[in-house]
C-alpha cells in the first residue's frame, strides 16, 4: 500500500510503470461466490500469497490501493539498487588511475542517471503488473480494501467474500515530530526517486540502512551529505567493528557522519534551508536544499476495519501474529512489514509461503523456524545473518569467534576491495554455526554459503572440504573452516602425531 505518486510530467518509463501497475482504464471485475482467500496489498507479500495460492488451485482475489509492487519495485528495492549501481561505477572511474588507467574528469549527469532508475523500473515492472496477476487467474481490484464483517471485505462498493485472508498492507516511512518540520518539504524513500535534479546540500536524518546506502551514492553523484544518527554508530544492529568500517568509507566518499545527534527544529523555506540540530548538549545550525527522512517505517493498519473483525494491532509494531502468522482472528493472516521486525522482501515473500500453506492446507509452518539474513548495500555491504555474540550471551550461549580478513584474501587484493572480514560464531565446543556476519563488496552474496550451511546444520569443519575456485573471495570462507580445523590440533593430538611420523619414518 504504498503512497508513491509519479512526477508529472510522466516520462514514457513513468507512463510504462503505470501501465503495469495502476492503469487508469481498470475496471474491477465482479466478485462470484466466496474466495478461498483475500489479499489486502499488492506489495512483495501479498503478491507471492495471491501468485502462490492461485497456482496451487485456490480462488483468490488481491487488493491494492496505490501501486502493485508496494515499496520494493516502486519506492525501495528496486530503484535504490538502481542508483547503488550507478553510484560505484562513478566510484570505480574515480578510481581508475590506481589501475593505470588516465580518465580525467568526467560529468555526472543525474538527470540521465534518473532516467536509467526509471527505464530499469518500468522493465522490472511487468512481474508486478495487474495483467500478469489476471493472468494467473487472480481476481485483481484496485482501491481501498476494509474489512466490514468477519468474512468480508468492501473495495470500490463491492463485497468480497472470504474463507481466509492476509493483511499485506506493509509500511511506510515514519515522520517524526518535529518542530517546522511539517512545514518544510521533505524527502522520504516515497519522494526521493522522483527527484529529477541533483540537491547541492542534502541531509538524511537517521543511519539505519537506506540512509547509509543513499548518503553514499549522492556524496558519489558528487552533493554534499551530512548524515545525522542519534545513537553512537550508524547500522546499530551490526557489530561494532562492521559499522566502523562503513562509516570509514562513507567519510573518504565526502559524507559528514555526525553521531549522537539529534533534529531539534527546521528553519525557514525555500533554497538553501537551514536544521537545528544538538550534539553534547551544544547546538548547531546546517544548512541544506533537501532533507531526508530514515528514521523507522510506521506499519498501514488504519482505515482498514481490523476493530470489526477482532484483528489486535499497534500503531508502531502492527498487526499482533502467532508463530504460524495468525491474526487474533484466525480466518485472518498477516505477512511482511505489516506485522514483521524483519522488514525486507525477501522476508515478506518467506512469509507469505508459510501463510499460503497454513491458512489454505491446515499447515503447521513456524516463522520462528526462518533463517533470515539482512545486507546493508553500501560500500563495502555488510550481511549478516543468525545470531551476534551479544546476542548469544543474553540467550546463555556461548560462542567462538573465528575472522577471516580480506587483506589476506589474494583475489581481495588483487580486485582492490580487500576492506572487510568474514566472521563465523560456533556454538562453543563444536562447530555448529551459529552466526555470520560478512562486510565485503559483495557481501550480500557471499553469505548465501554459510546461510545454506545454517540451514541445512553443515559445520564450520565440514566447509574447509568444499573446494572453492581460486583466487575468489569466497575461499575466505574455506579459510574459516581450516581456522577450524587447526584448532583441534592440541599440543597431545600434535605429540602423538609426531609419534606416528617417527615411528612409521
Amino acid at each position: 500500500m504504498s503512497e508513491f505518486k509519479l512526477t508529472e510530467p510522466l516520462d514514457t518509463y513513468d507512463q510504462q510503470l503505470l501501465a503495469n501497475v495502476h492503469p487508469q482504464d481498470w475496471k474491477n471485475p465482479r466478485p462470484s461466490g466466496r474466495y478461498n482467500l483475500v489479499v489486502l496489498g499488492g506489495g512483495t507479500a501479498g503478491l507471492v500469497a495471491a501468485a502462490g495460492a492461485a497456482g496451487l488451485g485456490a480462488k483468490v482475489a488481491l487488493i491494492e490501493r496505490g501501486f502493485m509492487g508496494g515499496d520494493c519495485l516502486n519506492v525501495g528495492c528496486v530503484p535504490s539498487k538502481a542508483l547503488i549501481s550507478a553510484a560505484r561505477q562513478c566510484n570505480a572511474l574515480r578510481a581508475a588511475a590506481e589501475s593505470g588507467f588516465n580518465i580525467g574528469e568526467f560529468h555526472v549527469e543525474f538527470p540521465r542517471i534518473m532516467e536509467r532508475m526509471r527505464r530499469l523500473r518500468a522493465g522490472l515492472s511487468s512481474h508486478d503488473s495487474v495483467q500478469r496477476f489476471r493472468g494467473l487467474g487472480v481476481d485483481v481490484f484496485l482501491g481501498a480494501g476494509c474489512f466490514t464483517r468477519k468474512n468480508t471485505i468492501e473495495v470500490e462498493d463491492q463485497t468480497l467474500e472470504f474463507k481466509k485472508a492476509v493483511i499485506a498492507t506493509g509500511a511506510r516511512a515514519t515522520i517524526p515530530s518535529i518542530p517546522g518540520l511539517g512545514e518544510s518539504e521533505y524527502l522520504t524513500n516515497e519522494s526521493l526517486f522522483s527527484l529529477r535534479q541533483l540537491p547541492k546540500t542534502l541531509v538524511i536524518v537517521g543511519g539505519g540502512p537506506l540512509g547509509c546506502e543513499m548518503a553514499q551514492c549522492f556524496a558519489r553523484f558528487g552533493a554534499r551529505v551530512t548524515l545525522i544518527e542519534g545513537g553512537n554508530q550508524i547500522v546499530a544492529q551490526e557489530e561494532k567493528e562492521a559499522a566502523a568500517l562503513v562509516q570509514s568509507s562513507l567519510e573518504r566518499d565526502g559524507v559528514q557522519v555526525l553521531l549522537n545527534t539529534k533534529l531539534i527544529r527546521v528553519e525557514g523555506s525555500g533554497k538553501p534551508r537551514r536544521m537545528v540540530v544538538e550534539s553534547r548538549g551544544e547546538e548547531a545550525t546546517i544548512g541544506f536544499d533537501e532533507i531526508l527522512l530514515s528514521v523507522g517505517r510506521t506499519p498501514n493498519v488504519t482505515r482498514l476495519g481490523l476493530e470489526l473483525v477482532g484483528v489486535d494491532y499497534d500503531l508502531q509494531s502492527g498487526v499482533a501474529v502467532d508463530d504460524f502468522l495468525r491474526t487474533t482472528n484466525h480466518r485472518i493472516y498477516a505477512a511482511g512489514d505489516v506485522c514483521s521486525r524483519f522488514k525486507f522482501t525477501h522476508a515478506a515473500d518467506a512469509m507469505s509461503r508459510i501463510v499460503i500453506q497454513n491458512s489454505l492446507f491446515m499447515g503447521r509452518k513456524r516463522m520462528s523456524k526462518l533463517l533470515i539474513p539482512r545486507c546493508t548495500y553500501t560500500s563495502p555491504e555488510i550481511a549478516q545473518v543468525g545470531m551476534l555474540p551479544c546476542q548469544a550471551a543474553e540467550h546463555g550461549i556461548n560462542l567462538v569467534h573465528y575472522s577471516q580478513p580480506f587483506r589476506a584474501v589474494d583475489r581481495a587484493v588483487l580486485d582492490g576491495n580487500d576492506v572487510g572480514y568474514v566472521s563465523v560464531y560456533c556454538r562453543q565446543g563444536s562447530d555448529q554455526i551459529m552466526g555470520a556476519t560478512v562486510v565485503a563488496a559483495n557481501a550480500g552474496d557471499l553469505i548465501g554459503e554459510i546461510i545454506v550451511a545454517m540451514k541445512h546444520r553443515i559445520g564450520l569443519a565440514k566447509l574447509a572440504a568444499v573446494i572453492h575456485p581460486y583466487p575468489t573471495h569466497a575461499d575466505a570462507i574455506r579459510k574459516l573452516g581450516d581456522q577450524f580445523n587447526r584448532q583441534r590440533l592440541t599440543p597431545w593430538v600434535q605429540s602423538v602425531l609426531a609419534q606416528w611420523m617417527n615411528w612409521t619414518r
